[in-house]
């Protein structure tokens, strides 16, 4: 053997051996490939009913929301119908309402003032009758 197929054979082993250090990573590397395209399948395949029951959960909302709207609407028909039912009754028995407590308003101060204009006209003939008294007493004194 010479010098240069030593030489050669010498450059085959570091082929070979170089070929192999290479090997090992890039198999390591391919079983963490496989390893990642298994997990993105699993994560794809959980990730649909998840994704459905979102959509079922969304529309359920939004039929509930169309619900809620009807009911609002319902509840401001309600309340303008409240609104015209207390103008109406507040024309209706307002006005006799306001009248009859005017009414009684007035009885009440006039029997007051009777009553006051009494109590003074009794303290009045009181008041007569007193001086009449003293009067006839320094006469037959």
């Amino acid at each position: 053997m010479s010098a240069g197929e030593i030489a050669g054979l010498v450059a085959a082993g570091a082929l070979v051996l170089l070929v192999v250090l290479i090997a090992v990573p890039l198999l390591k590397l391919g079983r963490t490939l496989d390893e990642t395209t298994l997990t993105i399948r699993q994560v794809r395949e959980q990730s649909a009913p998840i994704l459905s029951q979102a959509n079922a959960t969304v529309t359920a909302v939004n039929s509930n929301l169309e619900r809620v709207d009807d009911i609002t609407g319902n509840a401001a028909n309600v309340s303008s119908n409240v609104a015209a039912l207390t103008s109406v009754v507040a024309a209706t028995l307002g006005s006799p309402l306001i009248k009859v407590a005017a009414f009684s308003y007035g009885v009440r101060a006039a029997v007051t003032k009777k009553r006051e204009g009494e109590a003074i006209a009794a303290a009045a003939a009181r008041d007569k009758a007193a001086r009449r008294a003293r009067r006839a007493a320094r006469r037959a004194a």
